[in-house]
């Protein structure tokens, strides 16, 4: 039960007052004194209870009892029917002839205000690979550089700067084992993403991995032809996701999500340069010791070791 922000007693509250009165023998003024309530407030707790014992101590519903004007329970049922054939609340209104406050109204008593779906989003279909470099999940995210502090901060967005540019987190995710490569360019065209992808695959040659397949999105710097050569070049099977299905590439959506909640918005950066500066330390800690709830909170690393081919 959800009580006022300045009320004096609560039902607990309540209890004592009518036990000091009622058991004690404390005087009703007495007791008003020293709850800080009027002599007419006590009255009334001892009174419900009187009369409905602790039940009366509760607060009382302040919907009314009776509303003469509400709508039938027929015409509602009317509404509801016409509303899980999916019409609209203006064509309810129009058809049963009732005002359209009246229908809407009905609409968010009963939950409807809403459409469901026509057919139940798909299921979860979770994956993971054997092998570390059998499957790299490629993205990008971009962000807006830092001119002053931003309204992520401060929670003002008037006060935004203009013109100032933006540029891009290239994300490389190991779907074994979740170890990342992550770069920040000025740009996301195709050069950039293809010598990222060269330099993501070096870095995980270093650490004794393999690279088979990349995934990306259907990005124009992803579909391009020197992406497609980069790929062919590096030995890597280029696979992309179904369009406007993000979930296909998730490893790398999830790690953004984690990237930017813990390194780009964890702290108001006062330029782009000193972003820049706390992203290498933060993978470092993020492939090293930041417990992962995917590998039972273990770090990445430990998990290349368990999976490298």
């Amino acid at each position: 039960m959800r009580m006022h922000g300045n009320a004096k007693t609560t039902p607990k509250g309540r209890a004592v007052i009518v036990q000091r009165v009622d058991v004690e023998g404390w005087t009703a003024a007495e007791t008003a004194q020293a709850f800080s309530v009027s002599v007419r407030t006590v009255a009334k707790w001892r009174a419900r209870y009187r009369h409905a014992g602790a039940a009366g101590l509760l607060d009382a519903r302040s919907a009314p009892r009776r509303i003469p004007h509400r709508t039938p329970a027929a015409r509602e049922a009317q509404i509801v029917a016409l509303r899980e054939a999916r019409l609209p609340g203006a064509a309810i209104a129009a058809r049963l002839r009732l005002p359209r406050s009246t229908v809407g109204a009905v609409l968010r008593r009963r939950g409807l205000q809403r459409l469901p779906p026509l057919s139940p989003p798909p299921p979860v279909q979770r994956y993971e690979r054997a092998r570390a470099g059998e499957l790299l999940h490629v993205d990008i995210k971009t962000l807006g550089r830092i001119g002053r502090i931003g309204h992520r901060i401060h929670g003002d967005r008037r006060q935004g700067v203009r013109g100032i540019g933006w540029e891009h987190v290239h994300v490389c995710v190991d779907d074994a084992s979740r170890v990342a490569y992550v770069e920040v360019l000025p740009t996301l065209q195709q050069t950039e993403a293809g010598a990222f992808l060269t330099r993501a695959v070096g870095w995980f040659a270093a650490h004794g991995v393999r690279a088979e397949r990349v995934m990306t999105d259907n990005g124009s710097a992803y579909v391009s032809r020197a992406f497609a050569a980069t790929c062919a070049q590096l030995g890597v099977r280029h696979l992309r996701t179904r369009p406007r299905t993000p979930r296909t590439n998730g490893k790398a959506e999830r790690f953004i999500q984690t990237l930017l909640r813990e390194w780009a918005y964890r702290r108001p950066y006062r330029t782009s340069a000193l972003r820049r500066r706390a992203l290498h330390p933060w993978v470092r800690y993020y492939n090293q010791r930041r417990p992962h709830t995917s590998l039972n909170y273990r770090p990445p690393f430990t998990r290349l070791q368990q999976v490298s081919a």
